[in-house]
């Protein structure tokens, strides 16, 4: 039978291991482009926004091909951004899934 010092001591690796993938997700940055090219997407691995560009001659477009570009490419951003976490993640806690983490 596993000691609970030696339960403790594994999850403590495995919080500092988990913390320094959630830093090293929180630095890398995901681009994603929409709309053929016309809106520009950076998110971090851990799903934070960074930047949102827009091609001023794609606002010209119809109202609702605009609205649902732009969508599209905040749905894909979140994606990737989530996939990215999820695999990072996923590696340390062996597939477990685990409430609150993300």
């Amino acid at each position: 039978m596993v000691g609970v010092g030696k339960l403790l001591k594994q999850a403590q690796k495995m919080q500092q291991k988990m913390e320094e993938t959630q830093a090293l997700l929180s630095e890398e940055i995901i681009e994603v482009s929409g709309g053929g090219g016309a809106v520009s997407i950076k998110i971090s691995g851990q799903g934070d926004f960074k930047d949102f560009q827009l091609d001023p001659d794609f606002l010209k477009e119809d109202a609702a091909f605009v609205s649902e570009a732009i969508l599209q490419a905040i749905q894909d951003a979140s994606a990737q951004a989530k996939k990215k976490s999820d695999d990072a993640m996923g590696g340390l806690t062996g597939g477990m899934q685990m409430p609150g983490l993300f």
